[in-house]
Parts: structure tokens; sequence; C-alpha cells
């Protein structure tokens, strides 16, 4: 068993505290059709990375209004489907046992989605979030971490980032964070990982989160 104290979690969104698969997929499924290419997964291994930076990486040729009506329809679709998302295993237990401020959602989704797969989910609300609308550059950058450490008052150093990607595993190593993976939608990744949320305990103590896994 590994264990470490910090002064915050910094949690990714999909894939580390709901399980938002089958909508991510239906609704790029129709993304894909709509630039000609029916059955290609637009997804693939870039899962974690924000909606607009995929469009681009898969697209490089769309036009700036041909972009921003494609991320419209992503993202309409997943919002109206937010009700359908359900927290992943150990997810809402997890949550219950935090302070309110020791901990904050850090997504490549937009903020109007994210508040709406949380709700959907069940899962409070929580006090910080720091989401696509927020940044400059979205993960693999670590400007998503440095704010969402900013917003808790905390050094980065010290919030473990709770990860399901290698694009947010790879921006919390650049933030300074420690990180934990999630082996929820990818078999491995470059950290420490655990199956889901079920295997990690964390009870705060002392000013700070003591973590178990």
């Amino acid at each position: 068993m590994t264990t470490l104290t910090v002064d915050a979690v910094l949690f990714d969104l999909d894939g580390t505290l709901v399980d938002s698969t089958a909508s991510v997929h239906r609704n790029w499924a129709v993304i894909a059709r709509l630039l000609g290419r029916p059955g290609e997964d637009l997804i693939g291994d870039l899962h974690g990375i924000p909606a607009r930076q995929v469009l681009r990486m898969r697209a490089p040729d769309l036009s700036e209004d041909r972009l921003d009506e494609l991320h419209r329809v992503v993202s309409e679709g997943e919002v109206a489907e937010a009700g359908s998302v359900v927290p992943t295993p150990g997810a809402a237990e997890l949550l219950a046992g935090l302070p309110a401020d020791r901990w904050a959602v850090v997504t490549s989704g937009g903020r109007r989605l994210a508040a709406a797969r949380m709700a959907g989910s069940g899962l409070p609300a929580p006090v910080a979030m720091v989401t696509a609308d927020d940044v400059t550059t979205g993960k693999p950058d670590p400007e998503p971490f440095l704010l969402g450490a900013a917003a808790l008052h905390r050094d980065p150093s010290r919030c473990l980032v709770v990860e399901d990607a290698p694009a947010g595993v790879a921006a919390a190593r650049a933030a300074g964070c420690p990180v934990l993976g999630l082996r929820t939608t990818y078999p491995s990744l470059d950290a420490d990982t655990v199956a889901d949320l079920t295997a990690v305990r964390i009870d705060p103590q002392d000013g700070g989160l003591l973590v178990r896994y």
C-alpha cells in the first residue's frame, strides 16, 4: 500500500468521477458523420483533451466557423445526455468524506457540461472547478491543474491529481503535482494506478489529507 499526505485533491471528471463514455462516443460518432468520416473513432487516444483541440487535431483544415459549429453540436449533444451519466465506482463515497475546501474538479469539458454531469450523476458540486472555458491551453498543458491548485489556495506540489487519461497525467506532472491514475479508460498510464476509486482511501488528518491506495 502507498501512503502520502497532501493538502488537496484535484479530480478529473470524465472517467474519473463520472462514467460518460457511452455519451462521449455517441456524440463524437455524430461529428464523424458530419465530417464525412462515418465509423471513425475521432476520440481514440485523445480522451481528456478539450473538444476544440480534438477537432483541430483530427480535422486541421476546418475553418473557424465550421469548427465552432461542430463544437456546438458535440457540446449540446453531451449536455442533453448529462442525466445518463453515473458516478464511477467509489466516487460518491470518496467525495462524501472530503472537506469541501480540500478538493476541486479540473476537467477538459466546458463549464455547462461539467456542471450538468456532476448534477446528473448525483455527485456534490465542487467549491472550485476549472473547465475548458477557464484556460488558454488545455491538458496536456499544466495550466488547468495550476489553476485548480490556485483556486484552492494550495501549492501544486501538495495537490494530488487523480486522472484516467494520458493527457491529464502529463498535465499533472508538468504542473508539479503528484498523480494517481485510474485504469477506468486506459489499461495503463505513466503513473501509479489503481482499478478505480474503490481502491483509494482519503482521510482528513492534521490539517491535510492522508491518502492510501
